[in-house]
């Protein structure tokens, strides 16, 4: 059930995503989306419209969500 959705967040969004997490527990994973951009903004609605594609699966239900970024100069 979960490699569908990350396979469709590659080709729709042209992320990279794994399993990062709860790999040994059934009916349950911490899935990761990397990203990279020129620009805040278009890197923020991206991960807004991979944030709702995934909170709209029927099979899914989301316990947490949190973004962390990386800036250089």
């Amino acid at each position: 059930m979960l490699r569908p959705i990350l396979e469709r967040l590659q080709r729709r969004f042209g992320v990279s995503v794994a399993e990062v997490d709860h790999q040994d527990l059934w009916q349950r994973a911490g899935v990761g989306v990397a990203a990279v951009s020129g620009s805040t903004a278009v890197l923020g609605s991206l991960l807004d419209d991979v944030e709702r594609f995934v909170w709209a699966q029927a099979d899914v239900e989301v316990i947490e969500a949190r973004r962390f970024w990386l800036e250089t100069d």
